[in-house]
């Protein structure tokens, strides 16, 4: 009875378990499935940034500063923007007088230039006329006492103002071969810029178009997980359908093992009933036999002792319990013939194996649902595809392309003009040094041959001849002075109006922003300049905040606004292409018709247990028989008493007789008394254990059919639904992987593709390249060779003077030597005495 109790206790919360699974069956639970990974997607955008260049400190920088203040002083006039517009729009209305206006300072300078140019030759004609006539850097003829001061002071202005001319001479050699070693490397760099600008430019769309290839990553990762959405589906189905299936498989299990545990009972009861039915007629008749020869002898006038207990008991001697009264039960044995027929534990254990094979199943009969979702993931999004073709500018980025290609092809030549005149211009301003440090040599050289001549003069025995070649060297560096000047000023002016109108037109405004506030003032350049004509964009922008922007690395997408001209989300909207992978995976469908979960044949005997009437037996009839003794007395005792009576009997022959049915009594107990109460005993075991499960296995019988019937019917529904949850769940887990390749795109195309720091860096370095690495030198060259120039004029003044006091005092006023005759002669030794 506990063994069927024990089976049947799992079935009591069946009910409960199948309505919670119900529940649980249509919620929605993408756990299993868990987020999308992360994917790496390879940079599109390519380093481009282009290196900075910068002038390192160095001495001249006090130099180029004095410059720059000299410049700033000589040009007062601002940025002059209504001539520059007129100059690009309009030439022919510019006027003159306005570019005159405006070069005031340079003007001036030409002025003195040439005058410089016109007085110098003059000068030096009227010098030379001067000294033909032996007027000009003669000899002193008459000694004073003032003599040797005057002589001293002009000495030391000579000195003075050679040592000024050697500092500008040096400046200017060291400043002429820096602006030669600097013209290389700048000119080379302007083929390099323009070839970063080119591919700043050209570079866009194959950027773009890698961008869209990229996609590949999310369509193989979502492909590689198509191939297990089978197994996914069967495992999501057999893990939320776990909680019904098992429990109820379970149920049918303890049922079955219920089942033929209650008709062993059953059929034990019937056959024990018939047995004991059986027995007991044999048992009555020969109880009848000894009752009734009993009888006779204990009413015999002999019998000794408590015979009339014995006689009273004898007559006891009937059957107790009539089992001809029990209820009978071949109807329900009729009706649970044959059963059961089907092996319980065998289909519970094949339903288990199906129901556990339901992933393999589900990868199996989606194998061809999957294919086509394969067949429309390799598919690429028309936005995709158009990505880079629809991208503003990319026909004016063709066209950029080209047009700085073939600007880079036609600078070259140019460029390498450019070499050879700055060549030409470093050998002429080299010569022109040259002649300059050779003024200063000759000065110098003058000075030492001047002075060593002065000392030896008091020595009547030394000759004067180091004087007078003192004197020569001076006035050869008056002739080198006279005879150059002209050259000199020509290539300071020409150098100085290109070095100066670069650096206070150009650079100055560069600097201070001017040209950029010049370019975005509107109507200052003309429609072929504007660079959102030029770019094809629909709103102006402002070249000096692009400016910046590039500067700190912006993307041409920011800094164009390119988000008023080109709809990005448009191209980034894969909702077409997520609806159709959407409506491919509705067509996934699984099938569960083969988890039948009762065989026919179990449901046969179910039905036949449901039908049999087991429950409507009366038990209880069963039990009142049970309860009675086999036989109303004790045979046992009462033949132990008969054999006491036989001993205390004085008539021999009534004691044996008495004695002989004592052990009948005894041979009846034990061939048929025991055996009745052994199948008694068998019969209250089995009338017990199906009085007590009867009710609860048909009540359970019915529960089972019940919730097989309805698990059966909605299994299909509740795996279409689970199905419907998976599916969103897993496509909601490979939209996270086209999301992270949508907010990809997005940032590489809005912020990394095309940073436009190579054209601030073009811009940057160019103006590095002009202003501070060939201006700077440029103009520091004609300043310092300037500087050399005008002091040439006090040069040859001192000189001149000087020489004079070099050469012996005569005090006649003519010689007859023809040394004074010849100019730049230096005169032979005489012995004339002071």
């Amino acid at each position: 009875m506990r063994h069927t109790l024990a089976l049947l206790a799992p079935l009591l919360g069946l009910g409960l378990g199948l309505s919670l699974s119900r529940l649980a069956v249509g919620a929605t639970d993408c756990k299993s499935l868990g987020p999308a990974e992360p994917l790496t997607f390879t940079p599109a955008a390519r380093a481009r940034w282009l290196a900075p260049r910068v002038r390192a400190p160095g001495l001249l920088d006090s130099l180029y500063g004095t410059v720059h203040r000299f410049l700033s002083v000589v040009q007062l006039n601002p940025f002059p923007s209504e001539l520059v517009k007129a100059l690009l729009n309009e030439l022919a209305s510019v006027k003159v007088n306005e570019v005159v206006r405006y070069e005031a300072g340079y003007v001036v300078c030409a002025v003195v230039a040439g005058l410089y140019l016109l007085l110098m030759p003059t000068a030096g004609l009227c010098f030379c006329c001067c000294r033909c006539r032996r007027r000009c850097g003669g000899r002193v003829k008459t000694e004073h006492k003032a003599l040797a001061c005057e002589c001293a002071a002009l000495m030391v202005f000579l000195l003075l103002t050679t040592l000024l001319l050697l500092i500008g001479v040096v400046c200017a050699l060291v400043t002429n071969q820096r602006t030669h070693e600097q013209m290389g490397p700048s000119v080379e760099a302007v083929p390099e810029t323009l070839l970063s600008l080119r591919g700043l430019v050209s570079d866009v769309p194959q950027e773009l178009q890698a961008v869209a290839q990229q996609f590949s990553l999310p369509q193989e990762r979502v492909s590689e997980e198509l191939d297990g959405v089978g197994v996914s589906i069967g495992s999501a189905v057999h893990t939320q359908l776990r909680s019904a299936v098992y429990p109820l498989l379970a149920a049918v299990g303890s049922l079955g093992q219920a089942l033929q545990v209650s008709m062993h009972h059953l059929q034990a009861l019937n056959a024990t009933v018939v047995e004991l039915q059986a027995g007991q007629q044999d048992l009555e008749s020969a109880l009848q036999e000894q009752r009734d020869r009993l009888l006779q002898l204990l009413q015999e006038a002999g019998c000794q002792g408590d015979c009339a207990g014995a006689l009273s008991r004898a007559r006891a001697l009937e059957l107790g319990a009539d089992f001809s009264q029990v209820p009978s039960v071949d109807h329900v044995l009729h009706r649970l013939k044959g059963v059961p027929e089907a092996n319980f534990s065998s289909m519970v254990q094949e339903e288990n194996s199906t129901f556990n094979a339901l992933p393999t199943l589900a990868a199996m009969q989606t194998s061809s649902v999957v294919q086509e979702l394969k067949k429309a993931v390799a598919q690429q999004p028309e936005g995709l595809r158009t990505l880079a073709e629809g991208f503003p500018g990319s026909e004016a980025a063709s066209r950029w392309a080209q047009a700085l290609q073939e600007v880079e092809e036609s600078s070259r030549p140019y460029l390498q003009e450019v070499q050879r005149y700055e060549t030409y211009r470093w050998i002429v301003g080299c010569v022109l040094c040259s002649v300059v440090l050779l003024v200063a040599l000759c000065n110098l050289l003058g000075l030492n041959l001047g002075i060593w001549g002065l000392s030896a003069r008091e020595d009547p025995s030394q000759p004067e001849a180091k004087g007078e070649a003192g004197a020569h060297f001076l006035m050869a560096g008056v002739g080198l002075s006279f005879l150059f000047a002209a050259p000199l000023i020509l290539l300071v002016f020409a150098t100085f109006l290109v070095g100066g109108n670069v650096q206070t037109l150009v650079c100055q405004s560069w600097e201070s922003g001017e040209l950029f506030e010049f370019a975005d003032t509107p109507g200052n350049l003309p429609p072929s300049m504007n660079l959102s004509h030029l770019l094809g964009l629909r709103k102006n922008i402002s070249i000096h905040q692009a400016y910046r922007q590039c500067k700190e690395g912006a993307a041409l997408w920011t800094v164009l606004q390119l988000n008023d001209s080109y709809n990005l989300e448009e191209h980034l909207d894969i909702s077409q292409y997520t609806n159709k992978l959407w409506q491919e995976l509705q067509s996934l469908k699984v099938d569960t018709q083969s988890l039948d979960l009762l065989s026919s044949a179990a449901r046969r005997d179910l039905e036949a247990l449901q039908s049999s009437g087991l429950q409507r037996v009366h038990y209880p009839d069963f039990l009142v028989q049970i309860q009675r003794p086999v036989v109303k007395t004790s045979t046992e005792q009462l033949a132990q008493e008969l054999e006491g009576l036989a001993q205390a009997q004085g008539n021999s022959v009534l004691g044996q007789q008495l004695q002989e049915e004592a052990h009948g009594l005894r041979n009846l107990h034990q061939e048929k008394v025991v055996p009745q109460q052994s199948l008694v005993a068998k019969l209250n075991l089995s009338v017990r254990a199906l009085e007590s499960s009867a009710p609860n296995l048909q009540l359970e019988t019915s529960d089972v059919l019940a919730n097989v019937t309805y698990l059966k019917g909605e299994l299909p529904a509740w795996a279409t639904r689970i199905l419907r949850n998976v599916s969103e769940c897993f496509l909601a887990r490979e939209m996270g992987y086209f999301s992270q390749y949508v907010a990809w795109v997005r940032e590489e195309v809005t912020q990394r593709i095309a940073t436009c720091q190579p054209l601030s860096g073009a811009l940057d370095n160019s103006r590095v390249i002009l202003c501070d690495m060939v201006a700077d030198p440029w103009n520091a060259f004609w300043f310092c060779l300037a500087w050399c120039t005008f002091f040439l004029i006090p040069s040859i003044i001192f000189a001149a003077k000087t020489s004079k006091y070099f050469r012996p005092i005569r005090k006649r006023l003519s010689s007859t030597s023809s040394e004074e005759t010849q100019l730049f002669h230096i005169p032979r030794v005489t012995s004339l005495k002071l």
